[in-house]
């Protein structure tokens, strides 16, 4: 019997979705990353929250005071309650990996506060995104409009929109915490409080008790959730933040151009001018603090789009391909491994001399 092409498109799409399809094989570096990450977070963000008060402390002085300080100090802030939030949790969950066979582990107050977690850190990260791109328009005002970068980028203006970031970037996560619900599942324990698994229970001779857990779950907004995790927080930054960079990129390029074609031609009429003005020249040849400046900024953003688009493509791939997709590649990655690449960036860490550049960015 024959089947009609629409039949037949049907017929093959339930055939494919009922095949396992094998994305990536990553569940052995999962668990073994799971085992260090831990510690390695604990670390990281200890010394990560010391570095984001030092910024603080440093950017916040009077004589300090400026544009770019004061969106740096904003930076710094929205890092440090990243670092500070994310310890309690990374003990609660690394520290103890046999507490989460337990009915304790489960309990109403640890859902919640994970479901905080989860919309906390997202919010904080953005806010810690949307202020970098900030600070790469302001350094390409600079660079480029000399003489008006001091009406358009005044500390005014600068304050406001550093508010508004913090007020308008929960806003934007909203559908992620709208998408998350705790959920019941019962279960039985022994008298040692951990959890029988499901398989052992019908031949399971001893004494049991029924208990409640409660489990952070995603609810009916997931694809939602996902879309503006993947576009809105992460690739739309990540292609301004290139785009940035490659205009800034052409401007430096193009300074330093300009720059030597004129120091070649007053080289030329300043020979028979005696040697002090040959010396004159030949400092003003060398390279601006300025130019050191933005070039170290486009470390910073190379940096921050080395973390960042991974993920963003990882969850774009996870609402285009599906559940085994998520299940296979994006949740092994994304959980442990780039939520540390993440916070590594965040702590100051992704440069040893991050207070130093901090103050030469502010130059």
């Amino acid at each position: 019997m024959n089947l009609s092409t629409s039949e037949s498109l049907a017929f093959n799409r339930s055939v494919a979705s009922s095949v396992e399809v094998s994305y990536c094989d990553l569940q052995t570096f999962s668990v073994w990353y799971r085992s260090v990450h831990g510690y390695l977070s604990i670390l990281v963000c200890v010394f990560g929250s010391i570095a984001n008060i030092l910024n603080i402390c440093v950017l916040s002085r009077r004589e300090m005071r400026s544009p770019t300080n004061a969106i740096l100090t904003g930076l710094a802030f929205a890092d440090l309650l990243v670092m500070i939030e994310y310890i309690p949790f990374s003990c609660h969950v690394y520290f103890d990996p046999d507490a989460r066979f337990t009915a304790t582990y489960f309990r109403y107050g640890w859902a919640v506060y994970i479901a905080f977690h989860a919309v906390f850190t997202q919010v904080c990260h953005f806010i810690s995104i949307c202020l970098t791109v900030i600070l790469a328009v302001w350094r390409y005002i600079i660079i480029t409009q000399p003489k008006q970068n001091s009406e358009w980028c005044n500390d005014r203006r600068t304050k406001l929109i550093i508010v508004l970031t913090y007020l308008s970037c929960p806003l934007v996560c909203l559908p992620l915490f709208v998408s998350l619900k705790i959920t019941e599942q019962v279960k039985y324990v022994n008298e040692e409080g951990r959890i029988i698994p499901q398989i052992e229970l019908e031949n399971y001779s001893e004494d049991k008790t029924e208990v409640t857990l409660y489990v952070l779950d995603y609810g009916n907004f997931k694809d939602i959730s996902f879309w503006v995790y993947g576009v809105v927080i992460k690739l739309v930054p990540c292609i301004l933040l290139t785009i940035l960079s490659q205009r800034i990129i052409s401007t430096l390029l193009e300074t330093k151009r300009r720059r030597r074609n004129l120091l070649g031609t007053n080289k030329i009429n300043m020979k028979t001018a005696g040697s002090d003005n040959i010396v004159k020249v030949s400092r003003q040849s060398k390279e601006q603090p300025a130019d050191r400046t933005t070039r170290m900024l486009l470390a910073v953003l190379l940096l921050f789009l080395i973390t960042e688009f991974p993920q963003a493509i990882l969850g774009l791939l996870s609402v285009s391909i599906g559940t085994q997709f998520e299940n296979q590649c994006y949740r092994p990655l994304g959980k442990e491994t780039f939520y540390f690449m993440h916070v590594k960036n965040r702590s100051g860490l992704k440069n040893p001399t991050k207070e130093t550049d901090f103050c030469l960015l502010a130059s």
